[in-house]
């Protein structure tokens, strides 16, 4: 393996963009789809964006999403097609043009010519395809762009022809009218689902109008409140609830009498409270300034002062009743309109109980006057109301004008005509458009449908078929809005998009439904090389009736956009025209993923046309993200410059950590996230950097063996590894394959959420336990085989991490990878070509939970230590652990004994299983999980739990349950608090304890002099240390340290430093030198001298290794020639202390020397003539002397 540099030396960004060319150069994303094309298909469909903007953080979560599950599959056996796809065609372009040309009505795009507002329209859809793939392919996912798919493409079209064929076949498609949301600002209709996209909180005008009724002979009106006075010149009835009670009420001081609602009375004008004629005008009453539908609770009075009862009838008793129109012109509807109806849609809840009906304008107001035979279904319905939102000629007195501009003037001409009852203003929600942010209005227009309502019922079935993430957005939301289904308007009358595929004679009595394009040239004579609207609209079809017939012409609709992503799983292959087999061996897909507003958009008509045209779902499985915010909680906008560009998070911390960090939120489970570019930086400071260190970890010392001469580093087989008696090696291997089971878990259930805490608690314990536990084994000084089973281990555990982690994070998991593979034969060129790892057998789950607790007792000790200020340089002679299991006990103070001694610095460990030696016992009720269950009962039963004795309390423990008050309560319902009981005769300076509810541990805190030398040794190792990291020394870097007392007795620290010398010998994995020993040519790295450390003073010393010789020998080698031993020892100082020890080495210790000039040769021998180190010397003449 080759060298790493240290974490913060290491550039995230600048490592996956090394990636990002290496994986251009070898095709990997091509080569894994060319290895895995024999293996069962996942089928994934990618739901198209559009191309006229730049992706946002929308796009990458959901991308992201979409990677890590295809990537996952791939490696767990599958073949995964990749196809990005583009929406090409409907509003969104044509806005766009609309805005660059200047482009206001329908006749502008006429005068310019349908052909070159196309080609515009065509122009503009790939404008940021190049900037689109630059950015998705930088966060790291795997898609095909070269073979992508776009909703314009001639055969993506044919195979919407296709459905539509179908569906008409089926009996499923009809033509008429229906209100509909429309857009004045696009021209256009709009689906349900775009229209409840935009709402707002907006001001209008609320008025109450009187209609008096023909024929009565007192002059009563009914009044009809509305808060579009604009709808009134198409009013052609009035509408009642048959089940309300009506009153017929006469103005006590203008003498006025109306019919309204008796639960809506109060919504009428109250007279101010002074004198008036019985002829005064409607409008002098207290009829303006209303600010909302309601009024104050105080009004009731004056209503009373106001208006006397005349009459009470029910509603259903007005039906038939006759009333004087408000304006005349629908006057030549006379006959059947101006009249009364009813019907259930009327509420209570607001306005006076009687609705005026304009049936263009409003989808009850046109059902119910159809099922009345105000106006007849499928007629030619008159719309007063333009394409541009516009009174048409038959509003003579507005016509042209646009219809909320004329609002007021609508007001003013009905108070002229005395027919203004109340007036004022109401502010409500209102629905806008969502591309041109205009007020919607509600329009009736002729329209193609598929009939929805007729699949409810296997609408709610097939998603029963279905899993989502989160479960609730199917459950509630999805579930909701198939349930109020309505049939959905699939028509546009547009321009630039999929035309219908509808020829219909001039007589309307023939009509051909294109399934294909061979099928219209057949009929038509005529070659088609594309079907948009101005290369298809000119071609006819001659009546199968006869030339007398004449032809037939193309309907000029086109179809909404939604109709062509929602028929993406078959257009996107060409079905049924090609890939026949491949659809039908994989339907439904195996996997979808966007946002939460699709469930109204791109999973509703997946779901509609799949059931259509299958009675299947279009999809198994579904995950359903929430929407990304700005830190401040508000939409992300350009306008605001409120978040950071994805480019500059990615350039700053990379696309792996942006990765984690959507893919670890709230935004995976369908809820908001506010996104936060230090929530980045936090996963790169969290994740990515102690990831980093346990693989540096591992290389520094594989290459150390190497630097020390031994054999080169080669991982020792895994199957070998499961048999280590290490303790924590059982631990790590256990702790991986759990991670693995958890990750393939999660993975299959589409939880990608849960996945990265997982990991951030495995890479903590991998970090923090196993290396930080382990560094004499992986650092060599438990002996060579030790050290490479060690070794090995962390190898293994950091490339199944790897592996298992690479859908998330694939860079940082190829870069590990590139190195560990290195030195493992046989292994694949690129991570993402691997297998997702299996699980070896079961995990140890024993061993787990007992270093789980380990860690639990080290934290807890070290709290007591922090209480009392005793630094873990301090030792301590005893801790006691208090606990119930006899395996826990056995285990710390067996195998994982010696962690828990080195990391605490104590003596000795002491178990204990009696639990009241050391502890009482209280127990107390979890009122949050008791509260609603006891109810009443609870004050009784918190008193009885909080009485219960230490036996009692034990007993319960054994028995799993108690009963007080008839309640019977398990080991969850009550909490047992262990408090420290101080033995007799101590104090807490001298001994004291800290618990969790499950352990308890005791320190004795007595001061100990026979451990103050292992104190002041530890002191020493610790400014060694930070003298080695103060000299930027790398863990593998050899020097020498050395030490001088400044004491002017020196015997204090010579006599600590001879009891301890193991200790430090096996600290430092070298010994601590007295200075005296320095030769003189040895070079000094790093020098400091340290004062007050346990009241000593000295100088610590490094240096690189330095040549001892043994000059006696090395003269006798020589037969007494001084000049040529001399000349020896200066060669030998000349040379590479590296190189020269690798000779050694490969010599068994021995090195010929022939290369001196006029000198004979001679074999020098280590450890006779010469030594590597003073290190070596100083052991080697210790061992002699004992």
């Amino acid at each position: 393996m080759d060298d790493v540099c240290e974490g913060k030396d290491f550039s995230f960004p600048k490592q996956e963009e090394k990636v990002l060319r290496w994986w251009s150069e070898i095709k990997a994303f091509e080569t894994q789809l060319e290895r895995t094309k024999h293996l069962p298909e996942y089928i994934f469909y990618d739901g198209p964006p559009f191309a006229t903007g730049l992706p946002h953080y929308g796009h990458i979560l959901a991308g992201t999403i979409k990677d890590v599950v295809t990537r996952y599959q791939s490696m767990r056996g599958h073949h995964v097609t990749r196809r990005f796809g583009w929406d090409c065609h409907g509003l969104p372009v044509e806005y766009e043009i609309d805005k660059k040309l200047g482009i206001k009505t329908r006749e502008d795009v006429l005068k310019m010519g349908i052909g070159n507002y196309n080609e515009e329209c065509r122009s503009i859809v790939t404008r940021y395809v190049a900037e689109w793939e630059t950015i998705v392919t930088r966060t790291g996912r795997w898609i095909d762009f070269q073979n992508d798919y776009k909703t314009m493409d001639v055969k993506f079209m044919e195979s919407v022809w296709w459905v539509f064929s179908q569906l008409f076949d089926k009996g499923l498609v009809y033509k008429g009218f229906k209100v509909m949301p429309y857009s004045t600002g696009c021209k256009t209709p709009l689906a349900n689902f775009e229209a409840n996209s935009n709402y707002k909180e907006v001001p209008d005008p609320e008025i109450m109008v009187a209609f008096p009724i023909v024929d009565d002979p007192q002059g009563a009106a009914f009044v009809a409140w509305t808060t579009t006075p604009w709808t009134l010149p198409s009013n052609l009835a009035l509408c009642v609830n048959p089940n309300f009670v009506y009153v017929k009420v006469r103005n006590k001081f203008n003498g006025n009498i109306y019919v309204v609602a008796e639960s809506r009375l109060s919504e009428l004008p109250v007279e101010k409270q002074k004198k008036s004629t019985p002829n005064e005008a409607v409008n002098d009453l207290d009829s303006s300034n209303s600010k909302t539908k309601g009024s104050s609770g105080g009004k009731s009075k004056n209503m009373i002062n106001t208006y006397d009862v005349l009459d009470k009838f029910p509603g259903a008793s007005l039906v038939g009743t006759k009333y004087v129109p408000l304006f005349e012109y629908f006057i030549d509807f006379s006959e059947m309109a101006f009249r009364v109806v009813a019907d259930d849609f009327v509420t209570s809840d607001s306005g006076t109980g009687v609705v005026h009906m304009a049936p263009a304008f409003g989808e009850d107001d046109y059902r119910v006057c159809t099922e009345n035979e105000i106006i007849n279904k499928g007629e030619n319905l008159i719309v007063a109301v333009d394409d541009d939102g516009c009174f048409t000629g038959r509003i003579t007195d507005f016509s042209g004008r646009y219809i909320k501009d004329a609002d007021k003037d609508i007001i003013q001409v009905v108070k002229d005509k005395g027919r203004l009852v109340k007036t004022g203003s109401v502010t409500h929600t209102y629905p806008f458009c969502w591309r041109s942010d205009t007020p919607l209005i509600y329009r009736a227009v002729p329209n193609w449908f598929v009939a929805v309502e007729k699949l409810k019922d296997q609408l709610l079935e097939n998603n029963k078929q279905t899993y989502w993430v989160p479960d609730f957005v199917k459950e509630k939301r999805f579930h909701n809005w198939l349930e109020n289904a309505r049939d959905w308007a699939v028509s546009r009358s547009r321009f630039w998009g999929t035309p219908l595929p509808v020829w219909i004679s001039d007589d309307g009595e023939e009509t051909i439904v294109m399934d294909s394009i061979d099928k219209l040239e057949k009929l038509s004579g005529v070659k088609v090389t594309d079907l948009h609207r101005h290369k298809i609209d000119h071609i006819t079809i001659p009546s199968s009736r006869g030339p007398a017939f004449g032809v037939l012409r193309r309907v000029e609709d086109v179809f909404d956009c939604w109709f062509e992503s929602g028929s993406m799983p078959y257009a996107y292959i060409h079905y049924p025209f090609e890939n026949i087999e491949l659809f039908e061996n994989n339907f439904p897909g195996h996997f979808v993923a966007e946002g939460l507003d699709q469930t109204r958009g791109w999973f509703y008509t997946l779901m509609v046309l799949s059931t259509a045209l299958f009675g299947k779902p279009a999809f198994r499985n579904l995950i359903c993200n929430g929407l990304v915010l700005a830190e401040d909680g508000k939409k992300m906008s350009k306008r605001l410059k409120n978040y950071p560009s994805p480019m500059e998070v990615i350039n700053d911390y990379g696309g792996d950590a942006l990765r984690l960090y959507i893919i670890n939120s709230p935004v995976v489970r369908a809820e908001p996230l506010r996104f936060k570019k230090d929530g980045v930086y936090s996963v790169v400071k969290d994740v990515f950097l102690p990831w980093y260190n346990a693989y540096r970890f591992l290389v520094q010392n594989a290459k150390r063996l190497e630097v020390e001469g031994l054999a080169s580093f080669t991982p020792i087989e895994q199957v070998t590894l499961q048999t280590s008696s290490n303790v924590l090696d059982q631990w790590i291997n256990s702790a991986t394959q759990s991670l693995v089971h958890f990750v393939r878990q999660e993975m299959d259930g589409y939880r990608l959420y849960t996945v990265v805490p997982y990991l951030l608690k495995f890479l903590d314990n991998l970090t923090n336990i196993y290396v930080r536990f382990n560094r004499k084994r992986l650092k060599g000084r438990t002996g060579e085989d030790d050290c490479r089973i060690a070794l090995s281990t962390l190898y293994h555990v950091l490339l199944t991490s790897c592996k298992a982690m690479a859908p998330f994070t694939p860079f940082f998991t190829e870069v590990l990878y590139q190195n560990l593979r290195k030195v493992s034969s046989g292994a694949e060129e690129s991570i993402h070509y691997c297998s997702f790892p299996q699980e070896e057998g079961k995990g140890g789950e024993r061993i787990e939970q007992s270093v789980s607790r380990m860690m639990t007792i080290i934290d807890l000790a070290r709290n007591i230590r922090e209480r009392h200020n005793k630094p873990l340089k301090t030792p301590l002679k005893e801790m006691i652990v208090v606990h119930p299991d006899a395996e826990f006990l056995d285990d710390i103070t067996g195998k994982l004994k010696e962690y828990v001694l080195e990391e605490l610095n104590v003596k000795s460990i002491v178990p204990c299983n009696d639990l009241l030696k050391y502890a009482s016992l209280r127990a107390e009720p979890d009122f949050s999980v008791l509260g609603k269950r006891l109810g009443k009962s609870m004050g009784i039963v918190a008193k009885d739990v909080k009485a219960m004795s230490q036996e009692d309390i034990l007993a319960f423990e054994k028995a799993g349950e108690v009963t007080f008050a008839s309640h019977c309560l398990k080991l969850t319902d009550i909490k047992i608090i262990r408090g420290f009981k101080l033995p007799d005769n101590m104090t807490e300076e001298e001994i004291d304890a800290a618990g969790d509810g499950d352990v308890l541990v005791i320190l004795d805190l007595h001061p100990d002099e026979s451990l103050f030398e292992a104190g002041v040794a530890r002191e020493v190792v610790n400014r060694i240390q930070k003298l080695r990291k103060k000299a930027a020394l790398e863990p593998t870097d050899m020097v020498e340290v050395y030490f001088k007392s400044l004491d002017e007795d020196e015997s204090n620290s010579r006599q600590i430093l001879n009891s301890q010398e193991q200790y430090i010998r096996e600290a430092l994995s070298s010994c601590l030198l007295p200075l005296t020993m320095m030769p003189p040519h040895a070079v000094t790295v790093a020098e400091e001298s340290f004062h007050g450390i346990s009241n000593l003073a000295f100088t610590i010393t490094l240096t690189r290794p330095a040549l001892v010789f043994n000059s006696d020998a090395i003269l006798a080698l020589h037969e007494g020639n001084t000049k040529s031993a001399n000349g020896l020892q200066t060669y030998l100082l000349s040379r590479d202390h590296h190189n020269l020890k690798s000779e050694f080495q490969l010599g068994r210790g021995k090195v010929k020397v022939d290369c001196i000039e006029n000198q004979p040769a001679v074999d020098v021998v280590l450890g006779e003539h010469v030594f590597l180190s003073v290190g070596d010397h100083f052991l080697s003449t210790k061992a002699r002397g004992s």
